[in-house]
């Protein structure tokens, strides 16, 4: 029987004791925060019912009704695996797990039937990259069931087909927001799939050593820059039309940065190169200057104004996240991360004190005051900002650490002929081996795919006494 110490009980007993007070949380305290945060999941897997007689796995109350997004089940999931892996909780894995396997579509590639219409390639791309994390924490599969490794690999190729691209003018090579032509938004070139694209290629790359992978992460970044969606301030516009791809939607927001800036931090681990380091120091700044006004998350376009729509309200705890696995590929941007996380998660923390038990969250943090806003994404972006601050279980160091992709066998295949290069004539074809397995993946070995500061930097980062 595991043995509680009397500093984890304490915590324990303010944790149970923040049902009736809201959430108590010292962020300088690494089991004061595993307490919270425990709270949060529990209350979170409280408001999903895909369990339930009826429902329908894998999405969240309101995608049905066209209230929220089919892609934020891909987020729900990916946060609560980034929990277990923080923390050690494995108790929601068979529903982490039935979920995301549900959602995958008859062809493993997040394209079910239900939702396939109304489906970007962004959302396509959110639900892969559930698949690499729930690869990374060696989520269980079903028996027989494609290996999470598979279903990433599936996006990935369909993403990076011709196909789903702008096939002429000055947004050639980029990806399209909307899959379907007969949808009215097709016409549309957005930031969000093309940055999407890139982190899952980026994340691909690291996993596998696969060059293919890389070099589409490359190019999508070279297409954003060349197209002018990132400025070389590294604003993140987010998007433009294609006939002309000139009269940009300038509105930035926080998701576009977010999944640029993780991409751009894994190509940078995995090469040491100076042109990615660049990028992600120059993402780090602007996003901290942009989203965290006050060193607090807040959704620059609307959140002032009180009327962020229901997907925005998902994008705060995609922030967090992306920062802090930054901070793990890139420990020299956390001075300048780890402040800004701290301040916001307890923030976020603290107006967590309403519904029933007195400690659900709501959206709007600046305030330390319960918005009155309560739902699934209020609980993901305070369970993100929690879990950000946390030291991670594995350990690694910065720069040039391609690790390849365990023994080798699953490492897909990166190829076809539309890698965001602007001109359609691909990324070649690095043919790996891609058999299916039921024993939860093969390239998962993986301490080191998301590779991390060692916990004793971490440690002093986070506790010590660096931001006293």
């Amino acid at each position: 029987m595991a043995r509680i110490s009397s500093n984890s009980m304490g915590w324990l007993l303010l944790a149970a004791q923040g049902a009736l007070a809201g959430l108590t949380v010292d962020v300088e305290n690494t089991d004061s925060i595993k307490a919270a945060a425990a709270l949060v999941a529990e209350d979170l897997i409280g408001l999903y019912d895909g369990e339930e007689p009826g429902k329908i796995p894998g999405i969240l109350p309101g995608v049905e009704d066209g209230f929220i997004g089919w892609w934020s089940g891909g987020v729900l999931w990916d946060t609560l695996l980034e929990y277990k892996s923080l923390t050690g909780e494995s108790k929601y894995d068979e529903t982490i797990s039935r979920g995301i396997q549900f959602q995958a579509g008859s062809k493993n590639d997040f394209l079910p039937a239900n939702w396939s219409i109304s489906i970007t390639n962004a959302h396509q791309g959110i639900w892969a990259l559930s698949a690499v994390t729930a690869n990374e924490t060696g989520l269980k599969l079903d028996e027989n069931s494609p290996q999470w490794f598979t279903l990433a690999s599936n996006v990935f190729e369909e993403l990076n087909s011709e196909e789903r691209r702008v096939k002429e003018g000055d947004c050639a090579g980029a990806l399209r927001w909307m899959i379907i032509p007969k949808n009215n938004r097709y016409i549309y070139v957005d930031s969000t799939s093309n940055a999407v694209f890139l982190n899952l290629a980026a994340q691909l790359a690291h996993l596998t050593g696969n060059q293919s992978y890389a070099d589409a992460a490359t190019s999508t970044y070279d297409l954003l820059t060349r197209i002018g969606f990132v400025t070389k301030n590294f604003d993140v516009y987010d998007g433009a039309f294609a006939d002309e791809c000139k009269n940009f939607i300038k509105i930035q927001f926080s998701w576009n940065a977010a999944y640029l800036l993780e991409g751009s931090a894994y190509m940078y681990n995995l090469t040491g190169n100076d042109t990615w380091k660049t990028r992600v120091d120059g993402l780090v700044d602007r996003s901290l200057e942009l989203f965290f006004p006050d060193g607090v998350a807040t959704e620059l376009n609307c959140e002032k104004e009180g009327n962020c729509n229901m997907d925005i309200h998902f994008f705060k705890g995609i922030l967090h996240r992306a920062l802090a696995s930054t901070v793990k590929l890139a420990p020299h941007t956390a001075s300048k991360i780890l402040p800004s996380l701290k301040s916001s998660a307890k923030k976020a923390a603290a107006q967590c004190t309403g519904g029933k038990n007195g400690r659900m969250c709501g959206f709007a943090w600046s305030s330390e005051e319960y918005d009155g806003e309560t739902g699934p994404s209020q609980q993901i972006n305070v369970l993100s900002a929690l879990i950000s601050i946390l030291p991670p279980n594995e350990q690694g160091s910065e720069g040039n650490n391609n690790t390849g992709a365990g023994n080798g066998s699953g490492s897909g295949s990166a190829s076809g002929s539309g890698s965001g290069n602007g001109n359609g004539n691909g990324n070649g074809n690095s043919q790996g081996n891609s058999q299916e397995n039921t024993s939860g993946d093969d390239t998962q070995g993986n301490a080191g795919t998301k590779v991390s500061v060692g916990l004793a930097l971490w440690g002093s980062l986070l506790l010590g006494s660096l931001f006293l």
